[in-house]
Formats: structure tokens, C-alpha cells, sequence
């Protein structure tokens, strides 16, 4: 059964897949239908019509991931690696009957590679469905406090 905890277990294993780099179980998560999406503006409404800073579904999803694993990807030498830390999950929706379950959660995420370290806050919003007794992603939205910020390359998954 899907309830709160389930919800906020997700998103704790979530954040863990990515710290960790196992990128075919983070995927795992994703409904087919799956989007990944870092607006360019504040309370952006619309991923197609307005530049977003990604807006993936599934499929560039596991380009992104192929490249990073890549023994060629020498961008990644040494490689990436990031941390989550996250506040509790809020859940803002948890309605099985209706098929309807979303949370926000906020956050800071640290990305280093070599001698490089870039900090990130903002806020990760999860639409999810349910797909037999599991959860899966339909969408995850990633509001950045600084988007408006030059920005170097993300080279992972917030």
C-alpha cells in the first residue's frame, strides 16, 4: 500500500541511487512516460513553450547515463560525484484511490569533481503513479534558488 512513509522512503532511496552513482536502478524509477525537469524561471509553468535548464524524458535520460558510464566520456576523468542532503519530504498529495501522490522536498546538493565544487539549493518536486504495488516517477521537477545564475555543466542528476 502506498502511503506517506512509502512516499518519503522513495524519495530518501532516490537521493542514495544518485549518491552512488547506480544509475540503471535511478532509471528503474522512472515511468516510460517519465520526465526530468530544471526550469530556467521562477514558478515556470511550461517546460515545452519556455527555455528550461533540462527538461529530459526517459530516453535522453539513459543517453546522459550511458555517457557518464562511458569508458570514452574522458570529461568524466576523474569522475563526478555528488551529495544530497535533504530536508523531510513534504507530502502534498497521497491519494491512492485517486492514483494521485506528490511530494516536495528541499535540499542542498554538492557536485565535485577533481579539485572543482559547486553547491546547489532548491526544491525537488515528484509527481508519482502508481504501477502495480510500486511507485514510479511521472515527474521530477527541480527548482534551483539561484536559476538565474551562470551556471558551469551539471554533469549529474539533482
Amino acid at each position: 500500500m502506498i502511503n506517506e512513509k512509502a512516499i518519503t522512503d522513495f524519495i530518501y532511496r532516490e537521493a542514495e541511487l544518485l549518491d552512488t552513482m547506480q544509475w540503471q536502478a535511478w532509471l528503474d524509477l522512472f515511468h516510460p512516460e517519465g520526465r526530468y525537469w530544471m526550469p530556467l524561471e521562477w514558478q515556470q509553468q511550461d517546460p515545452v513553450l519556455q527555455p528550461s535548464l533540462m527538461y529530459e524524458d526517459l530516453l535522453l535520460l539513459k543517453v546522459r547515463v550511458e555517457r557518464l558510464s562511458g569508458e570514452r566520456t574522458f570529461s568524466q576523468k576523474p569522475r563526478s560525484r555528488c551529495h544530497h542532503l535533504l530536508q523531510a519530504p513534504q507530502i502534498i498529495a497521497c491519494d491512492a484511490a485517486a492514483g494521485v501522490f506528490k511530494a516536495r522536498t528541499s535540499y542542498i546538493y554538492t557536485e565535485t569533481r577533481s579539485d572543482m565544487l559547486e553547491r546547489y539549493s532548491g526544491w525537488a518536486s515528484h509527481d508519482f503513479v502508481q504501477v502495480g504495488d510500486a511507485l514510479k516517477i511521472k515527474l521530477k521537477r527541480v527548482d534551483l534558488v539561484n536559476f538565474d545564475a551562470p551556471f558551469g555543466n551539471i554533469q549529474l542528476f539533482m
